[in-house]
């Protein structure tokens, strides 16, 4: 992410915090900033607006909730936190402070996404119907911190969090999850992948999503409606060169779409920036969760939340 804010006319990189001097010096000399040791340090800095926090999953709450407490505007990786009610506690840390706290899924900021919603709104494919969508990966190094308990590793976070987060975005607000399956690896306490169904109990609508870090790379996904369907690979962390190529089938004939490339990290970082300077002007997270973009995080932890509890675990 600090190519993409170094490069937004909206940002300005202003410090690196490392707990290792040497990594902060490596990146600040790189985007010519200052380096500073500890995460405490940065957060002291008058100079800094907003931080974006890429830790390990198990250390974005305590330091959103610094950071937020800090008086900073916050972008973190996703997911926001491991739990419904810690990400519920910190929109509402945010909204009391008039801070800016987002997580950060780039693939939503892809003009890719507009090209589909407008296909759908055009009754290309007419009535949604269900969605089938996949994020696998190969095993990684034995290392990695995914197979790091204490750090709230494991697929669901790193890797399901990404369909179940496409699913709310082309399917709305209303799914709730059905069932699901998590192989759960007893000796390193971490999910090595899993499925779950969603529904939405209003319209019937359904989403079958795939995940795991045992697989083979998979990232894909296709919209069924009543009368054609969507296809879109590549679809979570194309490169931002990469042109997607649409797959539209209906019965009178199937066509690819080429879509224009587009970088999704500068467009987040836009977003991010834009939202910061309408907060500065009272008309950011004034609402709280009842914000459009922090009502979205909210039920995303709450649709994580409940593919663990309605999970039917197989132990390896």
């Amino acid at each position: 992410m600090l190519p993409a804010f170094a490069a937004s006319p909206h940002t300005e990189p202003t410090a690196v915090a490392s707990r290792s001097s040497e990594k902060a010096r490596a990146a600040a000399e790189t985007f010519g900033c200052a380096a500073v040791e500890g995460y405490d340090a940065l957060l002291e800095r008058p100079d800094v607006d907003a931080v974006y926090i890429p830790l390990p999953v198990a250390l974005h709450a305590p330091w959103t909730e610094r950071a937020l407490r800090a008086g900073k505007h916050v972008l973190a990786e996703k997911p926001l936190t491991a739990r419904a009610a810690d990400t519920a506690r910190l929109l509402d840390l945010a909204r009391e402070r008039g801070l800016v706290l987002a997580e950060n899924y780039l693939f939503v900021h892809h003009s890719a996404y507009t090209a589909v919603r407008d296909l759908v709104d055009a009754g290309a494919i007419g009535d949604v119907r269900a969605l089938s969508a996949s994020f696998t990966i190969p095993p990684r190094s034995a290392d990695d911190i995914r197979y790091r308990a204490d750090l709230d590793g494991g697929a669901l976070l790193d890797i399901g969090v990404y369909p179940l987060r496409l699913a709310s975005l082309l399917l709305g607000s209303e799914l709730r999850v059905r069932g699901a399956v998590l192989r759960h690896d007893t000796v390193r306490g971490v999910d090595l992948g899993g499925s779950a169904l969603l529904g939405d109990p209003g319209t019937g609508v359904s989403a079958q999503l795939v995940f795991g870090m045992e697989h083979a790379y998979t990232a894909g996904w296709r919209l069924l409606g009543s009368e054609g369907s969507l296809t879109l690979a590549r679809a979570y962390s194309p490169p931002a060169g990469h042109r997607p190529v649409l797959r539209i089938e209906r019965p009178d004939g199937t066509e690819e779409r080429i879509l224009p490339a587009h970088d999704q990290a500068t467009a987040a970082v836009a977003a991010f920036a834009e939202a910061v300077r309408r907060a500065g002007q009272g008309a950011g997270q004034d609402k709280g969760r009842s914000s459009g973009d922090a009502a979205a995080v909210l039920r995303q932890a709450e649709l994580v939340d409940a593919v663990r509890q309605a999970a039917h675990l197989v132990k390896i």
